[in-house]
């Protein structure tokens, strides 16, 4: 599902050059449940984002679902992202003046689907993460845990082949952290990709395995079956 070749990103401004990331070569396989480690400002987010098509980077090359799609524009990655990436971030991100059912129905309205397919959707997604008691509330009446319920509902609703998870337990005590996780890794063994980072170590063994980053490079990754450097 995932190549890439000497991927590099490096962010410039009037006073300085940063390398974000450098000469980062992975492979995902559709169905795995990968984990990103890595202490803070190691390239973690940027490569999430290169991967979730949110930029390009700076060289190398990048296969999604056998593309290159490293050059691609802002429109061709749009499209790609809307009909195959769902994001879940540790914020959340949800709309706070719309209902649960009108934030999880965004996709679907994105891609254009009819008003009776998006209630569709939308309500077995709801069911599915036990938040459809909750449909008609806003994000700040729920809870952190509710809350990341419904960006979880969001992300799946357009059923895509990979989620982009940053941080997604950040802001969650350990009971609703263990819950977020539980919820990634039923979709995951549904058939769905699951890429994460995450600060946790015991998260990340949820992973068929742990990549390890520091300073922009990929230091290590630990295999559910060995380790590899």
């Amino acid at each position: 599902m995932i190549k890439t070749l000497n991927l590099k990103k490096i962010y410039t401004t009037e006073e300085v050059e940063t390398t974000a990331l450098d000469n980062v070569n992975i492979k995902i396989e559709e169905g795995e449940f990968v984990s990103i480690m890595g202490p803070s400002g190691c390239g973690k987010s940027t490569l999430l984002n290169l991967l979730g098509l949110l930029d390009n980077p700076s060289s190398g090359e990048y296969y999604f679902l056998e593309q290159e799609v490293a050059n691609f524009s802002e429109r061709q990655r749009a499209k790609l992202r809307k009909e195959n990436i769902g994001f879940v971030f540790q914020s959340f991100n949800l709309i706070d003046e719309l209902t649960v059912f009108e934030n999880v129905e965004l996709p679907l309205l994105y891609l254009g689907y009819s008003s009776s397919e998006r209630k569709t959707r939308v309500n077995e997604v709801l069911e599915q993460m036990e938040i459809m008691h909750r449909r008609n509330h806003f994000p700040q009446q729920l809870s952190g845990g509710q809350q990341q319920r419904v960006a979880v509902s969001r992300a799946i609703v357009s059923k895509p082949k990979l989620i982009l998870a940053d941080e997604p337990t950040g802001n969650l005590d350990s009971s609703h952290g263990d819950e977020v996780m539980n919820l990634l890794e039923e979709l995951n063994k549904a058939g769905t990709t699951v890429v994460m980072v995450t600060h946790s170590p015991t998260y990340a063994e949820y992973g068929d395995r742990v990549i390890h980053l520091f300073d922009g490079h990929i230091v290590t990754e630990n295999y559910k079956g060995g380790f590899r450097v």
